[in-house]
C-alpha cells in the first residue's frame, strides 16, 4: 500500500479542537530569535566617515558549481520504511550492492536510513544495529557523504504481521487495535500505548543508546525526532489514536520531545510539520522543538495542507527544511505524467523546494531509477544542485585605514533560496599563522538571497596576504567548514586569499 493513499482521506478532515501553540509567526507566536556566538562581529552600517581611506581589496565572481556544504543537498535512502531498493527486497542485487549504488550517484549528498525500533534494538540495554547501518556509514565516510536517520515507533507496511516494537517488548506494552487495513481481510493497525510506563522506561534507553552511538558523530547530519503514529509522522491518518485523552497524549509527547531535546545537543534533530489530525498535541511539540533549535520536515510537498506551507516558509531564517514526497518515490521516467508545457511530474514537484527555501530533497531509494531519471530530465536535479540551501562567498571585501591601523570589511553573498542553517563564523589567518582573527554573524545570516557584511581589526601596521574562511555552527559548539561558491581558486584548506595593501601603496580612496 502506498503510504501517501493512506492519508487521502485524512487531508479532508475537518479541523479538530486546537490547542497548543504556533510555529507561524503570523499566528500570534513569535520565533523571531536566534542563537548567539561569541564573539560576534561588527555587521555595520559602516559609515562612510568613519575611515580615513579605502580600497576594494577583492570581488569574486559566483559560481554555478554544486558544492557539498553541511546543512544542504540531495538525499538518497539506503533503506526506507519498507526497507531497501526494489531490487534488493526482491533478491536481484545485495543490501551491499544497493547501498553501494545509491551512494555512487554523483548528485547525492547525504545517505538516509529510516527504519523500525526493532532494526536497531533486539534486546535490553544494548543497541543491535542492521547490516545498513554499518554499509551506509562506510559508504559515507569513504565518499565524502553525510548520513541521516529517523527510529520509526510505528510503521504501516509490515502490518498486521509486524509492528516497530521489538519483540523483546511486545509482551510488555499493550498495543491498540485503532482500525482496519485496507486489503488485509480482518487484520488491524496496531499502535503501541506510548504512554505506558513500560514504553516510556524503554523509550528512555533507546534514546540515550542512539546518543551513546551518534551523538556528536561528524558523519551525522541530522535525526529525525522520534514522533507519534505512522512512519513517525506525527499522525495516525484518519484512524483514532490510541490514547483515552488529548491530555493524556500531548503530555506524553512533550515529554517524549522534551527528553530527545535535552539529549542531542551537538546533532541537529528535524520535526516533522504534520497538523495535529491526530489529537496528539503536535501543534505543542513543534513549536517547542523549533523553540529548541530543531530543524522542520515534511514528507511531502503538493498533496500538503496549507498551515505546512505556511510553516516551513515562514520558518526562522536559521533553521534548515527537509523536504521529500512519498508519492513517485520511484522516480520512474518512463511513467512520469507530462503537463501541458511538457514539464513531467516530478520535476514540478521537486522545484517547488525552491520555492519554500528548502536545504534537502529526498531521491528514495532507486538508484537505476534515479540514474535513468537525471539522463532524460537533468533540469531538476541540475537547479536544486545549484539553489537549494545556501551558497556563500565574500563578494566584496573591503580595506581600511581605521583606528590606527587596517580594517578589513567582508560582505558575504548568499546566492542560496536559504538562510545560513546556524551561525557563520569568518576567520582571517595569515599564511604563518601568527595572526589568527575570527568572530560569528548573527544566526541565519545572510539569508537566501541576501548579504551581510562584518569587519575585523588587523594588528597594527599588517600588510600582505591572509586567507579568509569560514565555518557554520549547526549546533553550539560544534563547526564545520564550508566551502565558497565562487568561480577564483581557492586553497587546500578551503579559504580565499586576500592581498592587503601597504599604507604607502597608490590606490588608497577616501570618501566621497
Amino acid at each position: 500500500m502506498r503510504r501517501r493513499d493512506l492519508l487521502k482521506g485524512a487531508v479532508l478532515l475537518p479541523a479538530l479542537a486546537r490547542a497548543g501553540g504556533s510555529t507561524d509567526p503570523g499566528q500570534g507566536c513569535d520565533l523571531n530569535f536566534g542563537p548567539a556566538a561569541t564573539p560576534r562581529l561588527n555587521q555595520g552600517p559602516f559609515e562612510i566617515d568613519q575611515d580615513q581611506g579605502w580600497q576594494t581589496v577583492l570581488f569574486t565572481t559566483p559560481s554555478e558549481r554544486p558544492i557539498r556544504n553541511p546543512g544542504l543537498g540531495l538525499v538518497g535512502y539506503s533503506w526506507e520504511e519498507s526497507g531497501p531498493s526494489l531490487a534488493a527486497r526482491a533478491g536481484r542485487e545485495t543490501l551491499e550492492q544497493h547501498v553501494e549504488k545509491i551512494s555512487s550517484l554523483p548528485f547525492v549528498d547525504v545517505l538516509y536510513i529510516r527504519c523500525d525500533w526493532r532494526n536497531v534494538q533486539s534486546r535490553p540495554g544494548r543497541l543491535d544495529l542492521d547490516p545498513v547501518w554499518a554499509l551506509t556509514l562506510d559508504a559515507a565516510k569513504r565518499k565524502g557523504l553525510r548520513v541521516a536517520f529517523r527510529i520509526q515507533l510505528s510503521n504501516t507496511s509490515f502490518q498486521p504481521q509486524q509492528v516497530a516494537l521489538p519483540p523483546f517488548l511486545r509482551e510488555r506494552i499493550p498495543l491498540v487495535k485503532i482500525g482496519r487495513i485496507p486489503d488485509k481481510g480482518d487484520g488491524e493497525y496496531r499502535e503501541p500505548r506510548y504512554d505506558h510506563p513500560e514504553f516510556q522506561k524503554a523509550f528512555a534507553e533507546l534514546n540515550d543508546l542512539l546518543a551513546a552511538e551518534f551523538e556528536g558523530n561528524p558523519l551525522i547530519e541530522w535525526m529525525d525526532l522520534m514522533q507519534y503514529g505512522f512512519w513517525g509522522e506525527g499522525h495516525t491518518s484518519n484512524f483514532p489514536s490510541p490514547f483515552p485523552d488529548y491530555v493524556t497524549a500531548e503530555r506524553t509527547f512533550v515529554n517524549m520531545t522534551a527528553r530527545q531535546l535535552d539529549t542531542w545537543k551537538k546533532t541537529p534533530l528535524a520535526v516533522n510539520t504534520q497538523p495535529d489530525i491526530s489529537n496528539v498535541g503536535n501543534r505543542t511539540v513543534i513549536d517547542m522543538a523549533v523553540r529548541a533549535g530543531a530543524w522542520m520536515r515534511s514528507d511531502s510537498i503538493i498533496v500538503e495542507e496549507p498551515i505546512q506551507i505556511q510553516e516551513l516558509a515562514h520558518r526562522p531564517p536559521w533553521t534548515a527544511a527537509v523536504l521529500e514526497d512519498g508519492y513517485f518515490r520511484q522516480y520512474d521516467a518512463q511513467t512520469l505524467k507530462k503537463d501541458a508545457a511538457g514539464i513531467n511530474v516530478m520535476e514540478n514537484y521537486m522545484l517547488h523546494v525552491l520555492d519554500l527555501r528548502g536545504n534537502y530533497w529526498s531521491l528514495w531509494t532507486e538508484a537505476d531509477h534515479l540514474a535513468r531519471y537525471n539522463e532524460m530530465y537533468p533540469r531538476g536535479f541540475e537547479r536544486l544542485r545549484t539553489g537549494l540551501g545556501y551558497r556563500l562567498r565574500p563578494s566584496w571585501v573591503w580595506q581600511r585605514k581605521r583606528y590606527d591601523t587596517f580594517e578589513v570589511i567582508v560582505c558575504v553573498s548568499n546566492r542560496g533560496v536559504a538562510g545560513v542553517p546556524g551561525v557563520l563564523w569568518l576567520y582571517l589567518e595569515s599564511p604563518d599563522g601568527t595572526i589568527r582573527l575570527r568572530g560569528a554573524l548573527d544566526a541565519g545570516h545572510p539569508r537566501g538571497g541576501g548579504l551581510r557584511q562584518a569587519s575585523l581589526l588587523l594588528p597594527k601596521s599588517y600588510s600582505g596576504k591572509v586567507n579568509l574562511s569560514a565555518q557554520l555552527e549547526i549546533r553550539s559548539g560544534v563547526r564545520k567548514p564550508i566551502a565558497w561558491a565562487c568561480e577564483q581558486p581557492v586553497n587546500p584548506d578551503g579559504s580565499i586569499t586576500v592581498e592587503l595593501k601597504g599604507e604607502n601603496d597608490r590606490g588608497w580612496r577616501k570618501g566621497v
